[in-house]
């Protein structure tokens, strides 16, 4: 049985937009150079020169939702793997000998193998010694989010992936996923238990309107902001990389499209976080930080056990910069930019 629409369906659904100015600036044409400079301008004065570095930590792989273009997805026949609490501590300890305090937990769908209590005994685990963890696994209810923050946690990311309905169903098959307004409401409910960082996003490729997309999520940000305003926002717009699943994007995102997408959410969402992963290309993610970004992946592996034991288990996806996270590090520096291992909002924890 499908979930009820939340409030923030409810309002992509009314028509009203939050982000007027938006569809223009995602226009073919427009001076991208200009815009650039004007969302770098914005960027440094709502965020200065820090930018914050995270890792992602896989602790599973096991999937029960077939997705097409994901390379966990049930039907695929690939090496599995699903970390002990033990070997999370393990992978998480050697994360922070490589100077990261921000873990993002990511697992596959899999209400069993990675159930409710695993992830608390994780972040039990972690909490002592990582002071901000976020998690990026299935949707849970009320009470799984605020047993989650009890324990210490702090995030949650939840990526809609397309806010096309039809193209929604046509990728997510079978499985807890395929509910569309139970993923869409999932933000709402952890901030709601007290979640403190809220991440969305959507995957550039997926649907042929990536414009359409941006804008959604967009709208989505700033609705989140406006109703959770104790709640820190972030978007990411990651593009379809090489996976098991063999998917290819319907219609691909130049890097020029990308960057004017990326730009275009500066300027109509100006308080919230852009995160850029390691899908990306070294020279271009060098440009972004300069303009948009404001937290970066360095150094990661994308497979459970992946940093201790590379090779074990598949990959979710391929990465394309494979720089260390000291060399990601230097690189902001020598960019007069300010890496940021652990911030403030984590020292008040």
């Amino acid at each position: 049985m499908s979930t009820a629409p939340g409030r923030f369906a409810q309002h992509l659904a009314s028509g009203a937009s939050l982000v007027p100015g938006l569809p223009a600036l995602l226009e073919p044409g427009v001076d991208l150079e200009a815009m650039a400079h004007q969302a770098r301008e914005v960027t440094l004065q709502r965020f200065g020169r820090a930018v914050r570095l995270f890792a992602p930590l896989y602790v599973s792989n096991a999937c029960l939702s077939s997705c097409t273009y994901c390379g966990f997805s049930k039907g695929l026949d690939v090496a599995r793997r699903t970390l002990t609490v033990e070997q999370v501590v393990e992978e998480a300890q050697a994360l922070v000998a490589q100077g990261f305090r921000h873990l993002l937990l990511v697992s596959g769908e899999h209400r069993v193998e990675v159930s409710a209590d695993y992830l608390v005994a994780c972040v039990v685990a972690l909490r002592p010694f990582v002071p901000s963890l976020s998690i990026e696994t299935q949707t849970w209810s009320d009470d799984t989010y605020a047993r989650l923050v009890e324990a210490g946690l702090e995030g949650v990311v939840h990526y809609q992936e397309t806010y096309d309905r039809g193209r929604y169903a046509e990728t997510h098959v079978a499985g807890w996923k395929r509910d569309y307004d139970r993923r869409l409401s999932s933000t709402e409910r952890a901030a709601e238990a007290g979640v403190r960082r809220l991440g969305i996003g959507v995957l550039l490729g997926l649907s042929a309107d990536w414009r359409a997309d941006v804008h959604a999520v967009a709208e989505h940000a700033v609705w989140l902001q406006r109703h959770y305003w104790r709640t820190e926002v972030t978007v990411s717009l990651p593009r379809i990389k090489p996976s098991a699943s063999g998917f290819q994007p319907l219609v691909p995102v130049t890097d020029a499209e990308y960057v004017q997408a990326l730009c275009a959410l500066r300027l109509v969402a100006p308080e919230v976080g852009i995160v850029l992963s390691t899908r990306e290309a070294p020279p271009l993610r060098d440009g972004l930080v300069r303009i948009a970004v404001t937290t970066m992946s360095a150094g990661s592996s994308t497979e459970p056990g992946g940093y201790l034991h590379p090779g074990e288990a598949q990959e979710q996806f391929a990465i394309s910069d494979e720089r260390t996270p000291a060399e990601v590090a230097a690189m902001l520096v020598a960019a007069g930019y300010d890496p940021v291992w652990k911030d403030a909002f984590a020292l008040r924890t």
